[in-house]
């Protein structure tokens, strides 16, 4: 499966540029290559970077390559979808939703309808 271009892969180096420096809101889907659940989310993941692109920022995390992150996240079980703003986590989602909650969260914090 093609990834969209506007998900920004992250890691443990790159995480506070991308994520806590970020000017816009950051979706972060923390995931692993054998999770069924992420594989299910993950085109609607990329669905929402794609509709978001220029307001709002769509990343991913791999556990596995990048365990400190998603330690220092407190991040138990995957996928699980924080949303940041200014730095901050503002929302967590735990497990495989649909579009709809992760849109509405998104939306709320870009502070404005799609």
């Amino acid at each position: 499966m093609a990834e969209s271009a506007n998900v920004t892969t992250l890691t443990d180096d790159n995480f506070e540029d991308e994520v806590l420096n970020s000017d816009e809101p950051v979706l972060v889907d923390f995931w692993a290559t054998w999770c069924g659940p992420c594989r299910q989310i993950a085109p609607i993941v990329e669905d929402l970077a794609d509709e978001f692109e220029g307001r709002a920022k769509v990343g991913k995390v791999d556990v596995d390559e990048n365990p400190q992150t998603a330690q220092e996240y407190g991040v138990r079980s995957i996928p699980t979808l924080l949303f940041f703003k200014d730095g901050e986590v503002q929302e967590t989602l735990v497990g495989a939703s649909g579009k709809k909650p992760l849109k509405e969260t998104l939306e709320e914090l870009v502070g404005q309808p799609a």
